[in-house]
């Protein structure tokens, strides 16, 4: 079944990426799909990202006990674990959740209503049309939802630092600034990339084959979800193994 399904998705994603009939319409279905995964996501994606950071500040303090060991190091440790980590990967699989069950729903109800039928039977590329701009704007938006995320992180471990009193905002602000790596970025960068299209490419395969009714929607969503989680998690590595 593996298999099958692979193949079935590296079909699917050829048929997406064939040249568009008309780019005017696509662009209006890029900017409509940019403001459903980005800006419809990013109040929850700000609200994770600060109290994580928070919280990750306060863990770090409980465990660095040591008088040997400076606060400055709190802010540093917490800077490059969102970065790398927490940022992209607790982005990615938030938004496999959220977007990733919209995406899906929506194309396998256009299934199973027989409206994908009637664009093939008009000669619209029916993947194209329904995918690619949903590919282009995963793409596009949780790479700048990672960057968001990472500086809001930062800024909740400021906050949570000085209020629970495990690190002064100045030590804090000296971890993050001292001895920066800019290609943590660029690594956090890759991953959302992946991410991105990973969420939108396995939710719109999901409900682009779905058969059935309104039961069978809902599985395909619930599907999409959780193959996208665990695709997520081994890009994660893959990604974190040749790059660092």
């Amino acid at each position: 079944m593996f298999f099958t399904d692979f193949g079935k998705y590296l079909l699917l994603i050829k048929s997406v990426f064939k040249k568009p009939e008309k780019w005017r319409i696509y662009w209006k279905e890029i900017f409509l799909s940019m403001d459903n995964i980005g800006v419809g996501s990013l109040s929850l994606v700000a609200i994770i990202s600060t109290f994580i950071g928070a919280v990750m500040t306060m863990q770090i303090a409980f465990q660095l006990v040591s008088d040997l060991i400076p606060s400055s190091i709190i802010g540093q440790i917490n800077r490059d674990s969102s970065i790398l980590e927490l940022s992209p990967t607790i982005t990615a699989l938030v938004l496999a959740g959220k977007v990733g069950s919209s995406i899906s729903s929506q194309i396998g109800s256009m299934r199973v209503s027989e409206q994908i039928d009637a664009l093939e039977i008009m000669g619209i590329n029916a993947p194209g049309y329904l995918i690619l701009p949903k590919i282009i704007a995963g793409i596009t938006m949780v790479p700048l939802l990672v960057i968001i995320s990472i500086f809001l992180a930062l800024f909740g471990g400021l906050a949570g630092g000085a209020l629970s009193g495990a690190v002064t905002p100045a030590d804090y602000i000296m971890g993050i600034t001292g001895d920066f790596n800019g290609y943590t970025v660029a690594v956090a960068m890759v991953k959302a990339f992946v991410f991105g299209f990973v969420i939108t490419s396995i939710s719109a395969y999901q409900g682009f084959y779905v058969r059935g009714g309104s039961l069978e929607v809902g599985l395909a969503s619930t599907k999409s979800v959780v193959v996208s989680c665990i695709t997520i998690l081994v890009c994660d590595y893959i990604i974190t193994a040749l790059m660092l």
